[in-house]
């Protein structure tokens, strides 16, 4: 198991909001919802009062935190021999592209794709621009 959680292979901590915040007022809000078996529909809509980017931004950060956690528990079984191609099945290949290294559309291997992928996520969400951790302070025209 502790591959599995090597910070500086796939697992990522968890980003945390800071106790006494309105943001972590509404994740504990959100984790009550999605933990209590209540309706998902109700579960993710918005708060009377609450500011829509800061809600959004919220349940943004917990998705990517599970998928992060889902992803760690499969990660030592897909490997660059065993999923040597990123897809959706027959039909679907998944190429990389990042304006950066790669320019163009680029066939990886599942973990390079994966890797390449969550740490690109990580980016954004620590990006102060794109999901403040001051309450009402997210662009509207981003989320």
């Amino acid at each position: 198991l502790k591959q599995v959680f090597n910070k500086d292979k796939t697992f990522r901590p968890k980003r945390k909001f800071e106790p006494g915040t309105q943001r972590f007022e509404l994740h504990k809000q959100a984790q009550a919802s999605l933990n209590s078996g209540v309706d998902l529909k109700a579960a993710v809509q918005l708060p009377s009062g609450e500011d829509q980017n800061d809600w959004v931004a919220v349940h943004v950060v917990d998705f990517f935190n599970r998928i992060n956690l889902i992803y760690g528990t499969i990660c030592e079984f897909c490997t660059e021999k065993t999923c040597p191609v990123m897809s959706g099945g027959p039909k679907y290949e998944y190429r990389w592209q990042d304006d950066m290294k790669y320019k163009k559309p680029t066939a990886l291997p599942a973990p390079q794709y994966m890797n390449l992928l969550m740490d690109w996520i990580e980016v954004q969400i620590n990006n102060e621009n794109l999901f403040p951790t001051h309450v009402g302070k997210c662009k509207k025209e981003v989320l």
